[in-house]
């Protein structure tokens, strides 16, 4: 059963990284609730944004706008973000959750990557919320919500960037919160763990079965348990919640 937050119709809310997996999904779901979604897209990508407008408007999206911009970019980012407020007003809810990962042993570990995956993941999100936040003030019952891991809790073997990239995010999600919450602006993060996605679709059934054993509920999580969290963080049902890191893990870092 999908719950319905009626103040989410006509709410207008950024989700970045929206053109797959979980932040599709996140999309979709804002869709369905009647929201006006707003998703960046990269250069070179207009057809890809095209087609994610129009399968948004059929899931009933009040309105439906792609920005182009890249998250590592902060001129793209201010001017995209500048020119949606002239037309359409401030924004009233964000989802930071575009993110990269690259899996390598620490002693091969490259300062490249380190300087790639904390400007999409963690850089980027805190560029784009202080961007934003200027905007915000005008808006009211404004929520943020900035999609980690639970790889930013535990850590995890040959992802020592990426770890290090989704801790950060949930000590930056706490300092927004307390900075903000005065101005009724609330920021919460969500800790993913195991989400079914093609890549997990692909293991070898013993790679499977070993993810698996260490969850207690037996299975992977969807995309869509996490887009239904989301909508939840961002509508007034979840008025008093801010400063919060929740898994949604199936009981794996328990």
């Amino acid at each position: 059963m999908i719950a319905t937050y009626n103040d989410l119709k006509n709410k207008k809310v950024l989700v970045t990284g929206a053109s797959r997996g979980i932040g599709l999904e996140i999309s979709k779901g804002l869709a369905k609730q009647g929201a006006h979604v707003i998703f960046n897209y990269r250069e070179g990508k207009e057809d890809v944004a095209a087609a994610l407008t129009e399968e948004l408007k059929t899931l009933g999206a009040s309105n439906v706008t792609g920005l182009k911009f890249d998250v590592t970019n902060e001129d793209e980012m201010k001017d995209a973000v500048g020119e949606f407020v002239k037309e359409f007003g401030p924004i009233e809810g964000l989802v930071n959750n575009a993110g990269i990962s690259k899996d390598t042993l620490l002693l091969r570990l490259k300062g490249s990557d380190i300087d790639s995956i904390l400007s999409t993941n963690l850089k980027g999100a805190m560029m784009l919320t202080s961007i934003c936040s200027r905007y915000f003030l005008k808006a009211e019952n404004v929520s943020i919500v900035n999609v980690s891991s639970i790889v930013g809790l535990m850590g995890n073997v040959s992802q020592a960037a990426y770890a290090a990239s989704k801790a950060g995010l949930l000590g930056f999600t706490k300092s927004v919160a307390k900075e903000l919450g005065s101005r009724n602006i609330r920021a919460n993060a969500i800790c993913p763990g195991f989400i079914a996605t093609d890549m997990t679709d692909a293991l070898e059934d013993k790679a499977k079965e070993a993810y698996l054993s260490s969850i207690p509920l037996g299975d992977f999580g969807k995309s869509e348990d996490i887009a239904n969290l989301t909508c939840f963080l961002l509508s007034q049902a979840s008025s008093y919640i801010t400063g919060e890191v929740i898994k949604i893990d199936g009981g794996l870092y328990i």
